[in-house]
């Protein structure tokens, strides 16, 4: 997918598995919202095909339309329409729609209901969107950014929406650039950079994969290093970067602390401290797609 000169796609390639939570995470211009809008079916791949629920989705719109809820990272809404008319006019063209009244409370939009969408705060106007997008009961969502501008309180609301969504066999794809919220509730996380996917996995599998994980601890006596270091692990060493206090690092897995703890109990070391430290998916996100400013 080209703009001008720019290729905001550029050989993309991704599954999602029914019935799961997706996250595609990105930094600005990475090309997430052209992907999402192009399975949408709201822009025409220039190459390459889409298939949703294996249709195509410009040529077999319509056949999609009743399956697929779409939340816009921007409108959706007419300007002029009051919050409730447009729930309920999306909620119309459904057969078997959610109860429109449980989900206005439930999304804390009962204050706003008459008034006009363009008069609606930034964090309404998401709540909104993403009434709109679930309020057919679809067995597919696209959530772009759904929780941007929302307060703490309307965010875990959303999470918590989300999770009934999948406890209910609707599949989810959202773009998000908050790493919290990817680690909560994607069951597999795609990291976008270029109009490409660079990685894919759990948040456990990129947090684990090549990473410098460390054990941090501490004693009241003197450890013997290379008496520690013949019993870890042949991945790991361990330092000592301060009187009593030492690191492990490397690949902290269950058969380490298991091993370390194991070698303590026999050399009569008591750690008086210990702390495992692991890579968040935010240090994968910035050591995959550069920490400068773009």
């Amino acid at each position: 997918m080209h703009y001008g000169k720019v290729r905001a796609v550029n050989g993309l390639s991704l599954t999602v598995q029914t019935g799961t939570v997706t996250a595609v995470l990105g930094p600005n211009g990475a090309g997430k919202t052209t992907t999402l809008e192009t399975c949408e079916g709201f822009r025409k791949p220039q190459s390459g095909s889409v298939r949703v629920f294996g249709l195509d989705p410009v040529a077999d719109s319509r056949m999609l339309r009743p399956r697929v809820g779409v939340m816009l990272q921007n409108g959706g809404a007419w300007s002029g329409a009051r919050a409730h008319e447009m729930v309920r006019h999306f909620a119309s063209m459904h057969a078997n729609p959610l109860d429109v009244d449980a989900l206005i409370a439930r999304l804390g939009l009962g204050s706003c209901g008459r008034t006009p969408y363009r008069r609606l705060s930034g964090g309404e106007q998401q709540r909104l969107s993403l009434a709109m997008a679930v309020v057919g009961r679809p067995e597919l969502v696209f959530l772009d950014e759904p929780t941007a501008g929302l307060d703490p309180q309307a965010r875990h609301a959303t999470w918590d929406l989300i999770r009934e969504l999948r406890s209910s066999g609707v599949t989810t794809v959202l773009t998000t650039h908050f790493m919290d919220e990817a680690e909560k509730l994607a069951d597999r996380i795609h990291i976008v950079d270029e109009g490409r996917v660079i990685a894919s996995g759990s948040a456990s599998e990129l947090t684990s994969a090549g990473a410098a994980n460390a054990l941090r601890f501490t004693t009241g006596s003197t450890v013997d290093l290379d008496s520690l270091g013949r019993a870890l692990p042949a991945d790991t060493k361990v330092v000592e970067v301060a009187p009593d206090s030492y690191i492990i690092s490397g690949r902290v897995r269950p058969d380490l602390l298991a091993t370390f703890t194991a070698w303590c109990a026999e050399n009569a070391v008591m750690p008086s401290t210990m702390l495992m430290e692991r890579r968040t998916l935010e240090d994968v996100f910035l050591d995959l797609t550069g920490r400068e400013l773009r």
